[in-house]
């Protein structure tokens, strides 16, 4: 069957709301890069935090309304590379929340991860990284009136 073609129309004509194959695309990538960036973000409603540190550790007390998201935090202790015996208690309402102790290579030392209505608590061993930091992620996915702790031990 041939086509036929109305005189003054082009098929690679371009109509009002119609782009190109080529900025389809770019419009595409960078939609999917706006989504993985703000999936790696966490967003805290209420947030109440108190940091209490000393020169044999110390803790870190949060609470919130609501949270949903993800991001990594740090608890400077100014001593590089010490051994550190680190207990976590977590709880929320409803929701999921976990917290995760990440060793100075980015490994997972333990996780402790919530279940609605209940405290949980778990502890281990978190070296400080060079800086005499501790770093641990907070994952969130609509997690409601809630709370964590991190206490540290020298």
């Amino acid at each position: 069957m041939a086509s036929r073609q109305v005189p003054g129309w082009s098929r690679k004509r371009s109509f009002p709301g119609h782009l190109p194959e080529g900025r389809t695309v770019l419009k595409l990538l960078l939609l999917v890069a706006a989504t993985l960036l703000l999936a790696s973000c966490l967003q805290i409603s209420g947030e109440s935090t108190t940091i209490d540190l000393g020169p044999d550790g110390g803790n870190v007390s949060t609470s919130f309304v609501g949270a949903e998201g993800s991001a990594e935090r740090t608890l400077a202790l100014g001593r590089p590379g010490v051994a550190a015996q680190v207990i976590v208690m977590v709880e929320v309402r409803s929701g999921d929340l976990e917290v995760s102790l990440l060793q100075p290579d980015g490994a997972v030392a333990f996780v402790t991860a919530s279940r609605p209505g209940a405290q949980v608590t778990r502890s281990g061993v978190v070296r400080a990284d060079e800086a005499g930091r501790i770093r641990y992620r907070l994952s969130a996915r609509g997690a409601r009136d809630g709370a964590f702790q991190v206490f540290v031990q020298l």
